[in-house]
Parts: structure tokens; C-alpha cells; sequence
């Protein structure tokens, strides 16, 4: 089975950022995205991929940013989009958000979205699919050559912890703490064909995998195989699912930068000879798990042998080795983000800090909503 990967010939971007829409007074989910987008049809309608569109559930709308050079681009065409949206939703005294769950809400409340894909999606999968009351944030990054997309997605496997960790946003489901830095990785990563991507050899084994998949009628399609990092033959990329709902804009910022960077490195040293890095399946697969239960917190494996490091002393080092990289790509400065992440905490320590002090987990809505808004963590 022949897969075309119609290849980038530059490293860019297009990020996917799925929100929330929530009642101001209730803070619950509304289940209006089919009105809100018929209020946006130039930015809903159309050919291609529109900048705002469905979502599973009736309560979410995801925002898309066209193919864009830099991470400064792809943040003011989010940017701009967000601000219709909110345009939109304010009359209706509502407010969009995004963290990996809501708060407070139940899967079994919410509205499926009118998308026949979606129905046959919950036809197939009956309970994994319905409860999947998740959010998150999609990387794309171009790929100059199919040879590379393999080998690429093998090396940012060893990260799936560093993306998640940084982002995780979903300590509570249902109105409970689960006690998780992302409830969300866990949600939907009990769909059969999504997780940790599976290491291959080459592009020729990825064809034969697929071929496989939908000879055994495991999927109808390539696209159903939604491993945390896939390629993405259609457009070129790689893309980086292993981010939870993120809150805002500067954090939106740091995931492109970040994804944007590791790509651009590994494709250089892929251009220099150097055979990239490959970490045994059962070490991605704990460390995957050690971000999900304790996020920045985690200790994570380091080679087969078992050793470990504190994984935000990684992340300190892999900002500096990026760096050089970072700067020539122009987002340094978002790249930066991880930093400020470190000291101040990812979302999922913000959110329990209102409740430690004294919150309700209507204040976390609010809090996120207020984050939203500002386009920085701690909504200042």
C-alpha cells in the first residue's frame, strides 16, 4: 500500500486549538456550537479547513490556524480567530475556555455534534467514544520528505512526557480530583488506535502497518489511527496530540515553539547523518504515564537501563539545547514559555491551588475563562 506524504519543503506550522464554550452564570458547558459557528460563516463555511468548526460534542469549537511560517504567525491567526468567537459569545453570555476536561461537567449532558463522522465514531465505539468529554491542542509541523517522518515521530516519542507535563490541565472529572495531572490522556487514550505511536523502521513500514490495519478492519481509515505523535501524510507534517487543553495563548505559543524546534533539530541532524534517537516502547510508554499521574513532578527514564532524572530538570536542559534552534526559527521568546511554566506551575497545579485556598471548582471555570480572555497563566 503506497501512502503519498505530500512533503513540506519548510519546517511550518498549523495548530488546532479546541475550546470550551461555558455558560457565565452557570459555568457549565453550553451546548451551542452549531449556533455560534452559523454566526461566523465566513470564518465556518467554505472549502478546506475554516478557521473555526465542529468538535465532537455540541459544547466544543475548535479553532485551526491556516499553514503558517512562524510561531508569531500561527499565534495572531489564533489569535484573531479567538477574538470573533469571543465576539459572539459575549451577547450570548457565554465565554469560551480550554483546559483537558471541564471542571464540573458529565459526558452523559452533553449534545453530539451534527457530523456524520462523529455519529459513526460513537456507532463503533459505543462508551470509549461518549465519555470522550476531552480537550486539546494539535501541533502540525511540515516535514521536507516522507524518509524523515518516521524516524522524526520515533525521536519525539521520548518527549511525550516533557509536551504533557507542560500542559497538563485536567486534574478534575466530573466535579472529583482524580488525582491526575491529565484525566484527558487517560479518557482518550483508551481508544484502540490511539497512545504512544508505535516504533517503525521506515516510511515502507508505516505503509505495511496501515495496509495492515485496514486489511484487518481495525480502521476504514489512516485517519482514524490517532496515536499521541503521527504523521500526517495529507499535509506534510508531523503532528504532535500529546498536549492536554491549554489554556492560553502564551502557553499555545510555547507547545508550537516547542514542537516547531525539536522537529527542525532533528531533521538537521538527520541532513548531518546522525541517526536520531529511538527510546525502547516500554520506557515511552512509563514515562507517558509518570507525566499523566504526576506531572512536572515526574521522574522520568532516561535509557533501557532504567535511569531516571527529575523531569523538570530535563525540560531546564532541553530549553537550552533548543535555544540556538528556537532563536533561528524566530520563537525564542515563546520557547521561553517553558521557563515561566516551571516557576509558576502548568494549569493543572494552578487549578488545585484555588481549590487548596480556599476555592470552589466554580473559581477554577472562572479562572480559566478569565485566562482565556488575558492570553496569560494566572489571567494577568
Amino acid at each position: 500500500m503506497a501512502i503519498e506524504f505530500n512533503a513540506s519543503d519548510r519546517t511550518t506550522l498549523g495548530v488546532e486549538w479546541e475550546l470550551q464554550l461555558v455558560d457565565v452564570r452557570t459555568r457549565h458547558l453550553r451546548q451551542e456550537a452549531q449556533q455560534v459557528l452559523a454566526d461566523l460563516p465566513d470564518l465556518s463555511r467554505g472549502p478546506g479547513r475554516p478557521p473555526l468548526r465542529h468538535e465532537l460534542m455540541q459544547c466544543t469549537v475548535e479553532v485551526v490556524t491556516g499553514v503558517c511560517e512562524t510561531v508569531e504567525e500561527a499565534m495572531a491567526d489564533l489569535q484573531g480567530s479567538a477574538d470573533r468567537l469571543q465576539a459572539v459569545l459575549e451577547p450570548r453570555r457565554a465565554a469560551a475556555m480550554c483546559a483537558g476536561t471541564h471542571p464540573v461537567d458529565d459526558w452523559r449532558d452533553q449534545t453530539l455534534a451534527p457530523v456524520q463522522r462523529y455519529g459513526e465514531l460513537i456507532e463503533q465505539m459505543q462508551w470509549l467514544a461518549r465519555r470522550i468529554l476531552t480537550f486539546g491542542v494539535h501541533v502540525h509541523v511540515g516535514v521536507r520528505s516522507k524518509d524523515k517522518a518516521v524516524p522524526i515521530v520515533n525521536a519525539l516519542a521520548g518527549y511525550l512526557p516533557h509536551f504533557l507535563a507542560l500542559t497538563a490541565s485536567s486534574p478534575y472529572w466530573s466535579g472529583h480530583d482524580t488525582g491526575l495531572a491529565s484525566a484527558r490522556s487517560i479518557v482518550f487514550g483508551a481508544l484502540p488506535t490511539s497512545g504512544p505511536p508505535p516504533l517503525l523502521d521506515d516510511w515502507t513500514a508505516f505503509e505495511e502497518y496501515m495496509e495492515t490495519l485496514l486489511r484487518a478492519g481495525t480502521i476504514a481509515s489512516i485517519k482514524e489511527v490517532w496515536w499521541d505523535v503521527r504523521p500526517h501524510p495529507d499535509y506534510g507534517t508531523i503532528e504532535i496530540r500529546m498536549f492536554d487543553g491549554i489554556p492560553t495563548l502564551r502557553e499555545v505559543g510555547m507547545a508550537a515553539a516547542l514542537s516547531q524546534s525539536l522537529v527542525r533539530l532533528f531533521d538537521q541532524q538527520i541532513d548531518r547523518g546522525y541517526g536520531l534517537p529511538r527510546p525502547p516502547a516500554w520506557v515511552v510508554t512509563d514515562n507517558k504515564w509518570r507525566a499523566t499521574r504526576y506531572g512536572l513532578d515526574a521522574r522520568v527514564i532516561t535509557d533501557g537501563r532504567g535511569s531516571t532524572v527529575p523531569l523538570r530538570d530535563d525540560l531546564y536542559e532541553l530549553v537550552r539545547e533548543l535555544g540556538p534552534v528556537a532563536a533561528r526559527l524566530g520563537c525564542a521568546e515563546e520557547l521561553d514559555a517553558v521557563s515561566e511554566v516551571l516557576d509558576k506551575g502548568a494549569s493543572y497545579e494552578r487549578q488545585r491551588a484555588i481549590v487548596r485556598e480556599g476555592g470552589t471548582l466554580n473559581d477554577v471555570v472562572d479562572a480559566l475563562a478569565e485566562e482565556f480572555r488575558t492570553g496569560t497563566p494566572g489571567g494577568g
